[in-house]
């Protein structure tokens, strides 16, 4: 059963950053960002509690990690509705502005 998915502006802004950042800095893989951000919502869609908890997030907040782009999906699951409300690199040094 897949459930709604809905992506903050601030969600979309990273994905889109992080998107940008992707095709200019790795022209062998131009499109490796967009591709595993699409199939991890389409995964979160089907099971929504594949990714792990995200303990600075408070308890609603959970990550996926893309494994290629090491970037994570943060969101919250709720009933029907899924939110992605980050997206950030596993390798940046500070946390993401998520809050449970």
């Amino acid at each position: 059963m897949s459930i709604e998915i809905v992506i903050t502006a601030a969600a979309e802004a990273q994905a889109d950053a992080a998107d940008a950042w992707w095709r200019t800095n790795r022209p062998d893989a131009t499109g490796l960002f967009w591709q595993e951000f699409t199939e991890a919502l389409a995964l979160l869609g089907d099971a929504p509690a594949v990714g792990e908890r995200y303990p600075r997030g408070g308890p609603a907040v959970r990550r996926l990690l893309l494994a290629r782009t090491r970037y994570h999906v943060y969101y919250v699951h709720e009933s029907e509705r899924l939110a992605v409300v980050a997206v950030w690199s596993a390798r940046c040094g500070s946390p993401p502005p998520v809050a449970g």
